[in-house]
């Protein structure tokens, strides 16, 4: 259970890194990465959402076992994100820098699934009295 906690917590805190500076970045980033955006919604949406993940992330880390049923929906977050840039760079659309945060993601994604499988054994064992 503490590799799973583990690997959530460094999650979590490396998405808060990542994101929240974000949230205030949004002229930089439409000159970095031009063009410039025309729908703030989405994309404060995105930050939104990819923060409120970070804090299911801090409450799975909490108590894995608990909340390991939550945990295919986290492996679908850093799955789907590692899937759009990992296409998004194979067709020319993705600076390389973005895709290898996308790489960053699969691997997280990977190893959340690890964790569920683990933490499926642990709670099994658990149920038989072991």
């Amino acid at each position: 259970m503490r590799f799973s906690k583990t690997i959530f917590l460094i999650a979590a805190i490396y998405g808060l890194i990542a994101l929240v500076p974000g949230y205030f970045a949004e002229q930089r980033f439409g000159v970095q990465f031009p063009p410039a955006i025309t729908h703030p919604e989405f994309y404060y949406g995105f930050y939104g959402l990819a923060l409120s993940w970070q804090v299911a992330f801090l409450i799975i880390a909490a108590d894995p076992v608990r909340y390991r049923g939550i945990i295919p929906a986290a492996v679908l977050e850093k799955l789907s994100f590692a899937a759009a840039t990992s296409v998004l760079f194979t067709v020319g659309r993705l600076n390389p820098v973005a895709a290898g945060l996308g790489l960053i993601d699969l691997l997280l994604g990977i190893l959340f699934m690890i964790c569920y499988v683990r933490l499926g054994k642990l709670s099994a064992q658990a149920a038989a009295g072991r």
